[in-house]
């Protein structure tokens, strides 16, 4: 250990971890149960420790200088390692023990794989909680590296060739469109003509699009774009007594089928399966409970994509 660290206490650390994610004095001590005066202090010893200001005054608000911005993830990982080592066990009995888990995934994950994992739960971990927030569509995997989630589900397509982390594949869904039943236009096929020409729903979430769409670009395949929507569950419903048409996964489509009054075809181009994949962060490799949470969701894929759960 050397001479530096031996003189520091760690706790300081969970101070900068809060206050460069609050960007406030008074909103960090809050955070941590600490008086303002307290936190006040720990901020000077800080600034003292890196010999920079850390936090700067610009306006109202306090900005984080280029040194603090470089701290941020490595002390996000720093506490991370120390609160694994701190919680690690040997062993996990999902009938009796406690335990929360955080999954960000989309909510097309949630009801066809998330929603099956809750029913199976309920029945044989009942102390187990699961909590499911959304993915960050503008930095995927920033909730893992900041700590706030156990597991990223998403398609392994957005994540490019070098993931970095620990990971997975669950289950392939490929694309079908899908229409109103009831559409005037649409028959048992549809042509490549006829998906230019009717109007299209394509899926949206800030800057990303959907995954059909790129393929469908780089195909020069056009579309009569009407609507937009950021939920894949919601999309669907959408369809009903209008002449839209959409892509839409097939395990989603064949779930919503009867209650979205959908009439799902073969897509009219050649599109590539997206690959749905579970990621995680190499220190919970070795957390039994996680090893147990990662191997039920693994259970589940498989009868998705047998067709078990439908």
């Amino acid at each position: 250990m050397s001479q530096k660290l031996a003189n520091v206490d760690l706790n300081v650390l969970v101070a900068l971890d809060a206050l460069l994610a609050e960007r406030s004095v008074t909103r960090a001590a809050e955070r941590l149960m600490i008086g303002q005066s307290a936190m006040s202090s720990t901020l000077a010893r800080l600034r003292r420790i890196f010999d920079d200001p850390l936090l700067v005054r610009q306006g109202r608000a306090l900005q984080p200088t280029p040194l603090a911005e470089s701290l941020a993830a490595p002390v996000r990982e720093a506490l991370a390692i120390v609160e694994s080592v701190l919680t690690v066990r040997t062993d996990f009995d999902p009938t009796t023990d406690h335990r929360t888990f955080t999954i960000s995934a989309s909510d097309y994950i949630a009801l066809v794989l998330l929603r099956p994992l809750l029913e199976r739960l309920n029945e044989t971990a009942p102390n187990v909680r699961v909590n499911i927030v959304p993915i960050n569509p503008d930095g995927f995997t920033d909730a893992l590296r900041r700590n706030e989630t156990d597991l990223l589900i998403l398609p392994r397509e957005l994540l490019g060739a070098n993931v970095g982390y620990p990971h997975t594949t669950l289950f392939s869904d490929r694309y079908l469109v899908a229409v109103d039943r009831d559409h005037p236009e649409v028959a048992d096929e549809i042509t490549v003509e006829q998906f230019s020409a009717l109007p299209y729903l394509a899926y949206r979430a800030g800057t990303l699009i959907g995954l059909p769409e790129t393929q469908l670009d780089q195909q020069q395949i056009p579309r009569n774009l009407e609507v937009t929507a950021q939920s894949f569950v919601v999309a669907p419903f959408l369809l009903r007594g209008t002449g839209l048409i959409m892509l839409i996964h097939e395990h989603l489509g064949r779930l919503l089928a009867e209650q979205a009054n959908l009439r799902l075809l073969e897509p009219p181009m050649p599109l590539v399966p997206l690959q749905e994949t579970m990621i995680w962060t190499s220190r919970h490799t070795a957390d039994v409970a996680h090893q147990w949470l990662r191997a039920r969701l693994l259970e589940l894929a498989g009868e998705i994509a047998g067709g078990a759960t439908y």
